[in-house]
């Protein structure tokens, strides 16, 4: 069975919430119709902009705890490498009964200097 990992925000980012589900769809419907689910005061955080596929509970969990370690810059990186528009993975999944899948990582470049060559 399948495992996820996923990362919700609101609809300003200023949240950004990790969590660890094994059915995807059913955890990003039950963000979207459930107000104030975690926080009263805060924004509703609905938006699925982040999502792994882990092949057992245990690998999941190790990942859940580290990403839930992660800075909000950090996480906002991972999001970007496979997320650039931070779309709602959610909506696209509610019409095709799948989740989509994200773009692969991508690698980094190495650092280059900007010399002028003569």
């Amino acid at each position: 069975m399948n495992n996820y990992i996923y990362i919700l925000t609101d609809s300003n980012r200023s949240c950004l919430h990790v969590g660890m589900t094994d059915d995807l769809q059913r955890a990003a419907k039950t963000y979207r119709e459930l107000k104030g689910l975690f926080f009263d005061a805060h924004p509703r955080v609905s938006r699925l902009v982040y999502h792994e596929t882990l092949p057992g509970s245990s690998e999941a969990l190790r990942r859940f705890n580290e990403l839930s370690r992660y800075t909000r810059m950090q996480k906002e990186r991972l999001i970007r490498r496979r997320n650039p528009n931070w779309l709602d993975l959610s909506i696209a999944a509610t019409r095709t009964g799948a989740m989509p899948p994200i773009l692969p990582q991508r690698r980094e470049l190495p650092a280059t200097t900007n010399r002028v060559q003569n």
